[in-house]
């Protein structure tokens, strides 16, 4: 029974190591979310999509340096005060990405998802000073609000 248990604990723990197995976090904006921790220049590290209503923001909260840098997603729907929701998008409830190049951001639409932001991000890798680059997707529906992030597999 104890060596069933042994090895269960070790699938997980292997599961959990493989690149296909971090979960991406979208939350509500939290600490991690302050004007403090935006990245300047606010101008590059900031941009607007669906004529304004959609902005996505780089966050780098300096520590844990190999995982300090999450998102800020601000979107539709607005709220009784005309307000937009606020979402901060990281690697794990926990962690942030090592690295986020938003200057090569691309956006689509499909009207049956909605607007999907794709950007390189970068988890962290103890073997590799540069981590394992994938690419990270955004999905905003503006209308129920939903937002999903997916890291695709590093190929």
């Amino acid at each position: 029974m104890k060596t069933g248990l042994f090895t269960g604990i070790l699938a997980v723990a292997a599961l959990a190591l493989t690149p296909h197995a971090w979960a991406q976090s979208v939350g509500e904006c939290d600490w991690r979310s302050s004007a403090a921790n935006l990245v300047e220049p606010w101008d590059e590290a900031s941009k607007s999509f669906a004529n304004g209503a959609v902005r996505l923001a780089l966050l780098d909260l300096i520590e844990p340096a190999a995982a300090a840098y999450h998102l800020l997603l601000l979107s539709p729907p607005y709220g009784v005060v005309g307000d937009r929701q606020c979402r901060r998008i990281s690697l794990s409830p926990s962690f942030g990405f090592m690295g986020v190049k938003l200057e090569n951001i691309t956006a689509t639409y499909d009207p049956g998802k909605g607007l999907t932001l794709s950007l390189p991000a970068a988890r962290y890798n103890p073997d590799s000073s540069e981590g394992d680059w994938s690419l990270l997707h955004i999905t905003v529906n503006q209308s129920s609000g939903d937002v999903v992030a997916t890291l695709e597999d590093a190929k």
